[in-house]
């Protein structure tokens, strides 16, 4: 495989030509594996720990959670590459899937059991881990197994995982918001089942291994995928949209409970299954036609641009507003924008890798852009809403990160 260099486009003109064919049925496992993976990251942070480590604590609430997302954040910006590298050393991503999913199952088994902030940040972290093996290796089934010109139709498989999986990960939350060891064992059990069926059906052929390298080596190669101009870009860019998207999200049971208004009779973990609905439905339409369209057109910059402004233009209702209607038209307006964002950024950046023959290690470093802000989110979150005094300041700063976004892919130049 050749070298990339930037504004060339050298290696995605290489991917395309040499990327076999994808695997029959291969889509439809890239969505089940990717729903079952956002199911566990909505249902499990968003709805049971919130609420667990409510109880644990009801009065340190906010900093108690920020504490517990800001550590796993740390450790699953450092885990996730080398989740990658060692996949991409082994020749193998089905291993790595199949054992990450069934090591999500052991430690949510666990999760549900603890009563302290301490355990409960401990136990989290060893989930992170897991789902990162998970993750690392099914992200880089795309770059492995997909042509460059299937690319668009590949991410919208994959970002439709979101919308469903969010949809799912609130029913599951919301319905089981009083119990939460049984919350944590279905979400286990789902990711387990996607990891077996998609390491059965979806057969790969053993890649050429890598041998170890010396930890040294290591980080300067991880340091030398961000010195690649395009690259560099995709990475920032990515890294403040998913910060501004998740600064909200996370604190979604909160807001809530303590800003929104909601109506007569209606509790707050059947607010956020609504709102999660509307919004996933929004992301699915949007997912679908941003995938199509930046395929047809072969333009992924400008869909990229808009999908987050319209995710920044979303946190304007909240902010402007504490009634329900202000939230709903905030979860249609940035499930659109967001649905859009995640289907044809994900092509984007499988075009800007520096090396195709690293692509888990470099979707790795990547993913440190998706999951440590997803996961840190909260993190600066409550930072935010502890400084503020309030909620409003937080949406204001969360537009302020996608409209930076939005303007952090326009630096990029193989791609259009």
């Amino acid at each position: 495989m050749a070298l990339s260099s930037p504004g060339t486009g050298v290696a995605a003109a290489t991917d395309s030509a040499q990327a076999p064919r994808p695997t029959r049925g291969l889509l439809p496992l890239l969505l089940l594996g990717n729903t079952a993976m956002y199911a566990l990251y909505i249902g499990v942070p968003g709805f049971l720990l919130t609420l667990q480590v409510a109880d644990i604590d009801p009065a340190n609430k906010v900093s108690n959670f920020s504490l517990i997302m800001g550590v796993s954040a740390i450790f699953a910006t450092v885990f996730n590459p080398i989740a990658g590298a060692l996949s991409d050393r082994s020749g193998r991503r089905n291993p790595w899937i199949l054992g990450g999913g069934i090591g999500a199952l052991v430690v949510m088994g666990l999760l549900g059991g603890v009563n302290t902030v301490l355990l409960v940040t401990i136990f989290w972290c060893l989930g992170q881990a897991a789902m990162n093996f998970y993750q690392a290796a099914l992200t880089s089934v795309v770059p492995d197994r997909i042509p460059v010109a299937s690319r668009g139709k590949a991410s919208a498989a994959v970002g439709l995982g979101m919308p469903i999986g969010s949809t799912i990960g609130a029913l599951i939350g919301a319905a089981v918001s009083d119990s939460y060891r049984t919350g944590y064992l279905i979400f286990g059990v789902i990711v387990a089942v996607a990891a077996v069926i998609f390491t059965t059906c979806a057969k790969e052929e053993r890649r050429p291994g890598k041998p170890p390298v010396p930890f040294k080596e290591q980080v300067k190669t991880f340091a030398s995928a961000l010195a690649n101009h395009d690259f560099r870009w995709a990475f920032i860019g990515r890294a403040l949209l998913i910060l501004g998207y998740f600064a909200v999200l996370g604190l979604q049971m909160y807001i809530l409970t303590d800003h929104t208004k909601l109506p007569s009779g209606m509790e707050a973990p059947t607010a956020a299954f609504i709102l999660t609905t509307v919004n996933s439905a929004a992301s699915v339409v949007s997912t679908v036609l941003g995938g199509w369209l930046s395929d047809k057109y072969n333009r992924r910059k400008l869909f990229v641009a808009i999908s987050a402004l319209l995710a920044a233009l979303a946190m304007v209702f909240p902010a402007l507003s504490s009634s329900w209607t202000a939230m709903l038209l905030f979860g249609v307006v940035n499930g659109l924008g967001f649905g859009c964002y995640m289907a044809v950024d994900t092509a984007l950046v499988t075009m800007v890798l520096p090396k195709s023959e690293d692509a888990a290690r470099d979707m790795g470093i990547l993913n440190v852009a998706n999951a440590g802000p997803q996961i840190a989110a909260p993190f600066v979150a409550g930072m935010v809403v502890e400084l503020s005094g309030g909620y409003t300041a937080l949406f204001v700063v969360a537009a302020v990160l996608s409209l930076l976004g939005a303007l952090a892919v326009y630096p990029i130049r193989s791609v259009r």
